[in-house]
């Protein structure tokens, strides 16, 4: 697995490495599963993937849901079909939930039930969070701390202790069907912001704003697609609430935060090796590891 921030260079890293050793590329990016959305995800093009055979993009259309468990299924389909191929699969993204559910299964808790959860977000809205939250601390104090003060997490912390008599963190992880060496760029700030500025005024110039304009007319009733970063912030735009040049700041003002959240996440992963570094600086190290692995 290769992964890391976003505009940290992982792609084009994995590309040349993928060709030069014979791999295939397994996307582990969210927003690539959805059909005709390239231009802001970066995806790769046509003569990249003529190069190295992808897969897990373009899976469903912006109006159609898709969940981890999905992820999940549709990467393991494709690993053994590129294991059965006597090809070595290269799971290459930023989505980190994503790749944690590849490296350590997936959660058996119970699917959120509306339903259940109308009145604890009811409490919410009339400012009862802090009780919500002490429930949750008496009984379960481990998930407590986890879900800390995101009233997302208290809400169905809560749901599925109600329902269930158990917390979320007394369900098991399914057996992760293959083992993954991790290794996750982290370039400092200083060295990822000029790469993210450059990034989203490249995605403007490859015609980003035409883009969404075609998915708003193809995808009306889409659902959380166009709220991706990157997109939302130009629905805004098509819709006449800013200017062009407040779209771009906007979308290179969350990229940098959605960064900053990546580099969190990723500095969490168990028996990861870490590049401090970004794109051709990077690579060096990376192509190191990637032939201790494969020699």
């Amino acid at each position: 697995m290769l992964a890391g921030p976003t505009a940290s260079g992982k792609s084009s890293i994995a590309l040349a490495l993928a060709e030069a050793h014979g791999m295939e590329i397994v996307s582990a990016d969210a927003m690539q599963i959805y059909r005709g959305m390239d231009v802001g995800t970066a995806k790769p093009t046509p003569a990249e993937r003529a190069r190295v055979r992808h897969h897990l993009l373009d899976v469903v259309t912006p109006a159609e849901s898709f969940s981890v468990a999905a992820y999940v299924e549709h990467a393991h389909a494709a690993i053994a079909a590129i294991l059965e191929r006597g090809s070595v699969p290269l799971v290459v993204g930023g989505t980190g939930f994503y790749l944690r559910a590849l490296r350590d299964g997936l959660p058996t808790v119970p699917q959120a039930d509306p339903a259940a959860q109308a009145p604890l977000w009811a409490a919410v809205e009339q400012g009862r969070l802090s009780e919500l939250m002490a429930e949750l601390a008496s009984v379960a104090p481990a998930d407590a701390a986890r879900a800390g003060v995101n009233p997302r997490r208290v809400v169905r912390s809560l749901e599925v202790l109600r329902r269930t008599g158990k917390p979320p963190s007394a369900y098991p992880y399914t057996a992760p069907r293959y083992p993954f060496d991790l290794l996750v760029l982290a370039p400092p700030p200083t060295a990822l912001a000029p790469r993210i500025i450059e990034r989203a005024k490249a995605m403007f110039d490859a015609g980003l704003v035409a883009e969404v304009s075609r998915l708003l007319r193809e995808f009306p009733e889409q659902g959380t697609a166009l709220q991706a970063i990157g997109y939302k912030e130009v629905v805004g735009h098509v819709r006449g609430e800013s200017t062009l040049a407040e779209a771009l700041e906007r979308v290179t003002s969350a990229t940098l935060r959605y960064a900053k959240r990546q580099r969190t996440w990723f500095k969490t992963e168990r028996g990861a090796t870490v590049v401090e570094a970004a794109g051709a600086e990077a690579f060096p190290a990376v192509a190191a590891w990637l032939s201790s692995l494969i020699s």
